[in-house]
């Protein structure tokens, strides 16, 4: 099996839904151009596109692709609800090392309405939902409120944390604080707003213990990434643009996401857990080696549980990590640079591949007032709620 690495990169501004007067396959033609141009290469070499998007009709990826050119080359709608970017970028990275290919983008985008994410279930009736098995596990356990679906089973998972560990809310506002921190130098942010832990905890509560400065927005915006195979890359001399998929892997819930009926279970540790250690064992690498991470911080409470999947401390001491600075500049990771989906924004379709470009970009030293010192090995991490996790690691070749 061939290797395969991304040459080129690119993102809109991510932004609040209804306020820039763009239409889905305008968000898509500006990354998509981007990534093209960042590689160097014209779109007339791209042989198949692996597009994902979770709120627009069938074929959407089509009219999108469309901007780019009309060459006749396959394209593939794709739909993991948040992790969807990611799987687009696993997509194109299969084709790619499965030899089908030589030249792969990966395409992601989203157009939102304004207000809170439902909890999947279309019309309401969560009977038919494919996330109905979650929320019955949250239903059993804590009952149903009146708040945001999403916000309300991982608020229930940071209530339990908070219960099993002694997680304290100034350790969860510490991931909104240190987000929103790291969103002021990247221009691509929906929010470029610094805010102190005791600012966010004073914050509306969406759904306790997380405030909305603990929780992503809905957001407009498109990513992209060109995946090309090693024999492409000598061919066009992309060597010192080329990032290498060192290691990728996907997982889906199994019994023990149910089994217990803990919504730090149901909405996707053990998934997390499980993907992490494929894409180490496949790359070889270990989380010692990681010196910048992009993870889904859909929630304050979801990066303290991405932490300990990933192996960075032991199950139920997330909390005291972040606390401790471990997860920022001058710390042993640098966590979000981004500022993660809570203050970069999360366009369902668009988030896995923002966190592959910033990755990129770190590792290429083109990261500007976010760029992490000496960063050699990057890891995703994008889960989707019904589910979905994919983490993949990333060196500069």
């Amino acid at each position: 099996m061939g290797k395969a690495y991304v040459v080129g990169v690119g993102m809109t501004k991510f932004e609040k839904p209804e306020t820039r007067d763009w239409q889905y396959w305008d968000m898509a033609k500006e990354a998509g151009t981007a990534a093209l141009a960042d590689a160097g290469i014209p779109y007339a070499r791209v042989e198949q596109a692996a597009v994902g998007y979770c709120f627009q009709a069938s074929t959407a990826g089509q009219r999108a692709v469309y901007e780019l050119g009309l060459s006749g080359i396959p394209v593939y709608n794709l739909n993991n609800n948040c992790a969807t970017g990611s799987t687009a970028l696993m997509t194109a990275r299969q084709f790619v090392e499965g030899g089908i290919a030589d030249c792969v983008l990966a395409l992601g985008f989203e157009k939102m309405s304004r207000g809170a994410l439902g909890g999947g279930s279309g019309a309401g009736d969560f009977k038919t939902s494919p996330v109905a098995r979650h929320y019955g596990i949250m239903a059993a356990g804590h009952g149903f409120e009146a708040s945001p679906p999403t916000a309300q089973i991982f608020g229930n998972a940071a209530r339990e944390h908070m219960e099993r560990y002694g997680t304290t809310e100034v350790q969860l506002a510490a991931v909104g604080a240190k987000n929103h921190q790291h969103s002021a130098n990247n221009p691509n942010a929906q929010f470029q707003d610094v805010y102190t832990v005791d600012e966010i905890l004073a914050a509306k509560t969406v759904h306790r213990p997380l405030t909305k400065l603990q929780c992503s927005p809905t957001s407009d915006g498109a990513a992209a990434a060109l995946v090309v195979s090693e024999r492409f890359v000598d061919a066009h001399g992309l060597r010192d643009r080329a990032v290498e998929i060192a290691g990728q892997a996907m997982t889906t819930d199994t019994e023990e996401s149910f089994a217990s009926g803990s919504c730090i279970d149901a909405v996707g540790r053990p998934m997390s857990r499980a993907a992490a250690r494929q894409a180490f064992e496949r790359s070889g690498l270990g989380i010692e080696d990681v010196d910048v991470i992009e993870l889904h911080d859909c929630f304050s409470i979801n990066e303290l549980l991405t932490y300990e999947a990933l192996g960075m401390c032991e199950e139920g001491a997330s909390g005291k990590l972040v606390e401790s600075g471990a997860t920022t500049y001058g710390g042993r990771w640098v966590v979000n640079p981004s500022g993660g989906l809570i203050s970069k924004g999360h366009p369902l379709g668009a988030t896995g591949l923002a966190q592959a470009a910033e990755l990129v970009w770190q590792l290429r030293g083109e990261a500007g007032a976010r760029q992490v010192a000496g960063a050699r090995v990057g890891l995703a991490h994008n889960i989707g709620l019904g589910g979905a996790a994919v983490v993949t690691l990333l060196r500069k070749a």
